[in-house]
């Protein structure tokens, strides 16, 4: 059953029309929920498992979500269903006797992102629903941040504020707590903090893309001041998984461009996709460095899968002052798998599954621009 065809209707009483009992008997990642003990001090009302239902019935019997597009009232209550998916991984047990479920919101993105590529939902609405899962934690405590319109910006580029907060208000209702009139208070502070910012139902809008990307790496505070910028070259770097469609974009859109390629250099050094890639990744640094010192145009060509890998090419181009537009190409679940095994040399199953449950497309956060390309 995809996903999105679970959501009951928004009229009558929405609460009543969950089916758990069919959503329970389809997903086995709803049901390793059930026994997952959390917070005493958040949630008094048990494990993650009666905590997503108890929000999920708080989300559909609110008059703001019943009043949404279907299409919306889809993606929010899937995002809803998700949020706390990486809470069974993620959950420790603190010194101090209480459970830590740090970074359960960033893993339960990637892994929903998953699930909903293997049900075949549309890429856009599928990115909408874990940049909701992704962002879910940020309106309980947004002002505290260090720098909170950069991370309220940050969010707007993956999940639209009015339904990352519409979420987070039942996330906080359908809990047990001693704190819940503070816990609305927060989200309704960060609310009136992201309106008056201007960008509650759109991404911030920036004076140009390098004002933009200046602004998310912690080097410009002023969105709609311009930097000037005069790029030493423009570097296109390809991010996807193994046999989506990078070496057929390139060749239809930049095969006239010299091409760093971590297939070639693996091929070169004998290096088996399955082996530390020290080797390769350090010979395709140096062969981009004789590129971007001679300020001549290039394609960086590797999966560049999860934005910690991206981030350490990204950072490399950015010191020699490149231009950085990212191609990200994906295909479907039975597309890869085909593509990959028509490739020189077809990446193992299992060096691909550890690739899917990292994978994080690119977005405008990280380079001047971005394209994304369905095989």
């Amino acid at each position: 059953m995809n996903l999105l065809d679970a959501t009951p209707s928004a009229v009558g009483t929405p609460a009543d029309e969950i089916n758990w009992k069919v959503l329970l008997s389809e997903y086995q990642w709803l049901r390793d929920l059930e026994g997952v003990e959390q917070s005493p001090v958040h949630h008094q009302e048990g494990d993650v498992l009666t905590h997503v239902r108890m929000v999920c019935e708080q989300l559909v019997t609110r008059p703001a979500w019943q009043q949404l597009p279907p299409e919306t009232r889809e993606e929010l209550f899937a995002a809803t269903l998700l949020h706390d998916i990486a809470k069974p991984e993620c959950s420790r047990q603190t010194d101090d006797g209480g459970i830590s479920s740090r970074g359960h919101a960033r893993r339960g993105a990637i892994r929903a992102r998953r699930i909903l590529w293997e049900q075949g939902v549309d890429p856009a609405r599928r990115e909408r629903i874990c940049g909701i899962v992704q962002s879910h934690m940020l309106p309980f405590h947004l002002l505290d941040r260090d720098s909170p319109l950069r991370d309220a910006a940050r969010a707007a580029e993956v999940a639209n504020w009015e339904f990352t907060t519409l979420h987070a208000e039942a996330d906080a209702r359908g809990r047990i707590c001693d704190d819940i009139p503070q816990i609305l208070e927060r989200i309704d502070l960060a609310r009136d903090f992201v309106t008056e910012s201007g960008f509650y139902n759109q991404p911030l809008s920036f004076a140009n893309d390098h004002t933009r990307v200046l602004f998310f790496r912690g080097e410009r505070e002023l969105p709609h001041e311009p930097a000037w910028f005069d790029p030493t070259c423009t570097v296109t770097v390809m991010s996807g998984l193994p046999g989506a469609g990078k070496d057929t974009w390139i060749e239809r859109h930049a095969d006239a461009q010299p091409v760093v390629s971590l297939d070639d250099w693996r091929e070169k050094l004998s290096v088996s996709p399955a082996a530390n890639q020290g080797r390769v990744v350090q010979a395709a640094r140096e062969a981009a460095r004789e590129h971007l010192r001679a300020g001549r145009d290039f394609v960086w060509n590797a999966t560049n899968i999860s934005r910690p890998v991206r981030s350490q090419c990204l950072k490399l181009l950015a010191e020699y002052g490149a231009r950085i537009e990212i191609v990200h190409v994906e295909a479907s679940p039975e597309q890869l798998l085909q593509q990959n095994q028509h490739r020189n040399a077809a990446v193992p199953r299992d060096v691909m599954d550890r690739l899917i449950d990292r994978w994080e497309p690119p977005t405008r956060i990280e380079a001047h621009r971005v394209t994304y390309v369905n095989a």
